[in-house]
């Protein structure tokens, strides 16, 4: 399965795509933002397409034509002004949406956030921005006809073990966090599963593995 990641340059990316070099099923290729990025890729032996998600949808298109499965877990990051997050967390991901269903990329993975749904949750929070822009960007992905998969982690951290986890349509029931690794190996783990498309998966850091997990969110869904 040929997959591209957009924003593979963040945390989450960085570590799918060494997990998914490592595997003899997927052929992982990297969208990032700057050529200062690219070295970090090529050390690990995973191609690199360097573009923006400021760009047209049309160039957006000529990128993700001829891929089996797109990862969007881009994000403007902590350091921008909430414009930023409107232009790539919201309108790229919607550029990114359309570009994958006018050039026949069914699969699509989407990192988004918990409570996203949520405005009350929203209004209680610094980065209400931030929020409805992984809402609506989501909800346009639930309008396609894309074969998606919507996973909304909680506050991420950085240990090394991806841990246990739970999954949930009920973000009241999640706990406060969850690693950037459990991230990464669940987007592998739903990646192929149809059981997981058109489904949104709330999640934190929980008491299954990740197997386990995904199983019991399956069988209740």
């Amino acid at each position: 399965m040929k997959v591209l990641i957009i924003g593979a340059n963040g945390k989450i990316g960085r570590i799918l795509s060494e997990r998914l070099s490592t595997s003899e099923k997927y052929k992982p290729t990297t969208f990032i933002r700057k050529e200062e990025q690219r070295a970090y890729f090529e050390e690990i032996g995973v191609p690199v397409i360097i573009e923006s998600l400021e760009s047209s949808e049309e160039v957006i298109g000529k990128v993700v034509k001829g891929f089996d499965a797109i990862v969007f877990t881009a994000g403007s990051g902590g350091k921008t002004g909430f414009d930023k997050t409107l232009e790539i967390d919201l309108d790229g991901a919607v550029k990114a949406i359309h570009a994958a269903e006018n050039h026949q990329v069914k699969r699509f993975v989407m990192v988004s956030a918990a409570r996203a749904d949520d405005r009350s949750y929203w209004n209680q929070s610094s980065i209400k921005p931030y929020y409805i822009a992984k809402h609506y960007a989501d909800k346009e992905l639930t309008r396609s006809e894309l074969d998606y998969t919507i996973l909304r982690p909680v506050r991420l951290t950085d240990e090394y073990e991806a841990r246990k986890v739970k999954m949930t349509n009920d973000p009241s029931q999640l706990e406060r966090e969850i690693p950037r690794t459990a991230v990464a190996e669940i987007i592998m783990a739903v990646l192929e599963n149809e059981a997981t498309f058109r489904k949104t998966i709330e999640m934190s850091s929980g008491e299954h593995s990740i197997s386990e997990a995904l199983k019991k969110y399956i069988d209740q869904n």
